[in-house]
This record gives structure tokens, C-alpha cells and sequence, in this order.
């Protein structure tokens, strides 16, 4: 694993700023950029490379559903980007990165095929083909009998981490949920997470809706959501919280310290993703890891796939993990 002495050499910065970047130190003032630097040079250091065959120098359009100033509030789309760049180089591909806000700079007589990274309308997908057909979609499949995805089965990892609470002898189980917005659309896409979350626990017969709090996936709404949920439930906080991503897990460690709620004796937390973040909060977090490198470098092998002739769309499902660190009992 990478040392934060390893991630400050890369990015040039401190020791104590990557450590204060990385728990998302809400005191520190730095520019965007540094920020970037850090969370690129962490990631990437976590970054396994792996060989690959090389191909000519087709031209990729890596077409990203935020800003850039967004994707540092989500690094887990930030490190799928990572994975696409770096199987690129492996197979001498060469990626032009366009955030949602330059769409309209995409060249298409310059792009061989579009890696679309996020949630797009139906009216977005409709410009993105118009660029061009050949597209493979990441983290979201708006037509499997149309289009190729690269997806995570939300639904198995929430009942891993369900479960794993309930095995550690947890029955109040609370929920601290994000809501993904398409631009230029008022109503939030359906989270599958949260969908899970409520149908397993009401089968389980534990379900609690006091216990469920939703705002955005972002630090900041994580730390809001468990501080209004120390606020109003009090003496009756669940015992263990699924945040629905590790963003939001890092807010909501910071709620549980400044309210003095011990972590992991009084409330245990899991995130989802196990970005490079994880390994550096206090404590450790626990988390589902998804393997957001591979949705990267499948994006570009199935894109390949695309150039040498397959026409039948694909929708792959990348495989989870349960990662166990210290913020739960055990």
C-alpha cells in the first residue's frame, strides 16, 4: 500500500496536506489543483498496471458526466477516469478527456469511439451517438439491446454489508443515501442502493424509516445527513450506519467525532467504493470495494472489441468485495 510520504512525493506537495486533503479537512485551504494532484497521485499509486496488447493509435473521446471541479467531490468516478488513461497508454490508445461542460468541443471526425463515463439523459445519449455509434457506457446502461456497459451490482453489495451487521450482531441499522441528478432534470435517478437497502431490511424485518437520511454525494452532505441524524434520534442513533458511498462515509466520521460518538464502539460505518481515501481516515474505513479501475480498463478492451468488429452489446457486471477495516466491530 501506498505511504502518504509516497503520495506527497508524487503530487509535490506536504505530508500534511495529502493527510489533510485526504480526510477532506474541511479547515484547509488549498486550490483545486492541489487537490487534484493529491487524489490522482493517490490513486494512481494504487493503480495495479497490468500488460496488455498494444493497437494502432485510435483516437478515444472519454466523455465524463461532471465538471472537473465535481469530480473532486466523487473520487469514485475520478479513478474510473484514472483506469481508462492508464489502458489506454497500455494498448497505445490515445484518450481526449471531456468534461460534461465541453461537450461541444468533441471534434468528431478526430474520435474513433466514445467512452461515456456517468448517468446521461436520453436526449444526451441521442448527441453523444450523433458524434459517434461506437460508445461504451460506464456506471450506467441506458439500453443494453443498444449499447455497451460496464456496471456494478449495487443490489449484491448492499446485502453484503446488511448482512455483515447483522452477523455482528447489529439490528438498528441506519442509512445515509445520495441522489444523482441528470443535467437540465429536476427528478432524482433512482438509487439502487437505497432501493435495496429498504426492501432487504423490511424482508429482514428491521427496517426502520427514521433511520434513513438522502441529500447528495458529497462530504459535506455526509457530515450534514449524520449530524441531523445524531440530532434528531439521540439516544436512539442506530448502532451501524451503510453510507452509500466513502465521500459520504468521510462526512459522516467527521459528524460521529465532533459530536464525541466513539466509532467503532458506539456506531459502526461502512462505506461503498474503497477509494484511496479509505486506507487514510481515522479509523480505517470500512467499505464494499469496487474495483473502479476495471470498469475503467474493461471500458477500453470492450471499446476495442467495438473496433475489431463485435456487434452484439454487452452489459458486464464488475464483482464486489467486502472490505473489513476498523471502523466496525469485528
Amino acid at each position: 500500500m501506498a505511504t502518504i510520504k509516497d503520495i506527497a512525493n508524487k503530487a509535490g506537495v506536504s505530508s500534511a496536506t495529502v493527510s489533510r486533503v485526504l480526510n477532506y479537512d474541511a479547515s484547509l485551504s488549498v486550490s483545486d489543483e492541489t487537490k487534484k494532484k493529491v487524489f490522482e497521485a493517490a490513486e494512481e499509486l494504487s493503480y495495479k498496471k497490468r500488460n496488455g496488447k498494444r493497437y494502432a493509435g485510435q483516437k478515444i473521446g472519454v466523455v465524463h458526466w461532471y465538471t472537473e471541479k465535481e469530480e473532486l467531490s466523487d473520487l469514485y468516478y475520478l479513478s474510473i477516469r484514472l483506469g481508462i488513461e492508464q489502458r489506454c497508454k497500455q494498448h497505445e490508445l490515445y484518450p481526449d478527456i471531456y468534461f460534461f461542460n465541453d461537450i461541444e468541443s468533441i471534434n468528431a471526425a478526430e474520435i474513433d469511439g466514445i467512452i461515456a463515463v456517468g448517468k446521461f439523459s436520453e436526449q444526451q445519449v441521442d448527441e453523444l451517438t450523433a458524434i459517434n455509434e461506437t460508445i461504451v457506457f460506464v456506471d450506467y446502461s441506458p439500453n443494453e439491446e443498444k449499447y455497451d456497459a460496464i456496471v456494478i451490482d449495487f443490489e449484491k453489495a448492499t446485502k453484503k454489508i446488511i448482512d455483515y451487521f447483522i452477523s455482528t450482531n447489529h439490528r438498528e441499522i441506519g442509512f445515509i443515501g445520495g441522489s444523482e441528478l441528470l443535467k437540465g432534470e429536476a427528478n432524482a435517478l433512482e438509487d439502487l442502493r437505497e432501493k435495496t437497502f429498504k426492501r432487504y431490511m423490511r424482508e429482514k424485518n428491521l427496517y426502520n424509516e427514521r433511520f434513513v437520511y438522502n441529500g447528495l454525494f458529497s462530504v459535506e452532505d455526509g457530515y450534514n445527513l449524520m449530524a441531523k441524524a445524531i440530532e434528531d434520534l439521540q439516544e436512539a442513533l442506530p448502532t451501524a450506519f451503510f453510507a452509500s458511498s466513502d465521500v459520504m462515509a468521510v462526512g459522516c466520521l467527521r459528524a460521529l467525532h465532533e459530536y464525541d460518538i466513539p466509532v467503532p464502539e458506539r456506531v459502526s460505518l461502512i462505506g461503498i467504493n474503497d477509494m484511496s481515501i479509505s486506507k487514510y481516515v481515522y479509523p480505517s474505513l470500512s467499505t464494499i470495494k469496487v474495483y473502479t479501475e476495471l470498469m475503467g480498463e474493461t471500458a477500453v478492451d470492450t471499446l476495442i472489441e467495438r473496433f475489431e468488429g463485435r456487434s452484439i452489446p454487452k452489459k458486464i457486471f464488475i464483482s464486489t468485495k467486502l472490505v473489513i477495516r476498523k471502523s466496525v466491530k469485528q
